[in-house]
């Protein structure tokens, strides 16, 4: 009789730096009751033999890929379904779209892309993909705010809050010399630095919030600290598709590192969705206060949204 583990899905991940290494292969070991991780490919082989290493507690079998032929031989695996490619931004997009055109289901870390230009040409060549497989392979981004318990339970609220009138977004980050991501050579040579891999997470959140995409955008941006790529600091003026106007403030690094999202809407005073960073503890607060001297109040610990996506 087979075992169980013979009849579990298998996937692959493609890339053994910092990011998989500290967070996919944990993750994955913790649903390796759902999952087998059959292979890791990186560019060199010494780096994916060091991440299989890693992994080979919960799958003793997982295989190193490497270089070209690596990536064929995952391509050509047909008992590999889904592939997690996790990348430099920059070339993430292209990798993904080989898979996809292998028939592999595909998540794919954030950044989505370098610029809405190339976001738009690869959506393009994915929906143009020939009906060549019993299934459209499915493409996924793996943006980890989405599945924040805070950012989940306060979009049930937001139906009560009335008419939003504006939001204010005001983002202090931490990337100094002592963050793992601080010397990560292709963060620093990605177009829109550090704003860009840190802000898409707020943006996720703030559209989750919301339930409604933006449609107008206008921004200032400078280069403040030197340590820092440029930009480092940006100050927008947005638009939603509901009409309601926000600005957002971000600094990628700051002394007092925090999160603020701060509503006014019909309905209430206001809401006030606070995330504070201190060293490893981090906690969002969530502040609602309605006209009715209602008030809720909710504590949340920053999980990374990482097991709730991964299980998705």
């Amino acid at each position: 009789m087979a075992g169980d583990g013979e009849l579990l899905p298998r996937i692959a991940v493609v890339g053994a730096g910092i990011f998989a290494r500290t967070q996919y292969i944990p993750r994955l070991r913790e649903i390796s009751h759902l999952v087998v991780l059959k292979a890791i490919w990186s560019r060199t082989q010494e780096s994916a033999e060091a991440a299989a290493e890693l992994a080979r507690d919960f799958a003793p079998g997982i295989e190193c890929k490497w270089g070209d032929a690596g990536l064929e031989e995952i391509m050509g695996d047909p008992s590999i379904l889904g592939v997690a490619v996790v990348l430099a931004g920059q070339v993430q997009v292209e990798l993904s779209l080989k898979m996809l055109k292998a028939g592999k289901h595909v998540i794919q870390e954030k950044p989505a892309s370098g610029s809405t230009t190339e976001a738009e040409t690869a959506l393009s060549v994915y929906n143009s993909f020939p009906n060549k497989f019993p299934y459209k392979p499915i493409w996924a981004l793996g943006e980890n705010y989405r599945f924040e318990p805070a950012f989940v339970e306060s979009s049930k609220l937001m139906n009560d809050i009335g008419d939003m009138m504006n939001i204010q977004v005001i983002v202090e980050g931490s990337m100094n010399s002592s963050n793992p991501y601080f010397n990560s050579s292709w963060r620093r040579n990605f177009v829109g630095g550090f704003i860009l891999d840190m802000g898409v997470h707020f943006i996720a959140g703030l559209r989750m919030l919301v339930g409604s995409e933006v449609a107008t955008v206008s921004s200032i941006s400078r280069h403040v600290d030197t340590d820092l790529p440029p930009p480092d600091n940006i100050c927008s003026l947005f638009q939603l598709e509901n009409g309601c106007a926000g600005v957002l403030v971000f600094a990628v690094n700051s002394r007092s590192p925090k999160v603020k999202i701060y509503f006014v809407a019909k309905d209430v005073w206001h809401i006030l969705f606070f995330r504070h960073i201190r060293l490893s503890f981090t906690t969002f607060f969530l502040y609602f206060h309605f006209f009715a001297d209602i008030a809720r109040h909710m504590i949340f610990r920053y999980c990374g949204g990482l097991m709730e996506q991964r299980e998705q």
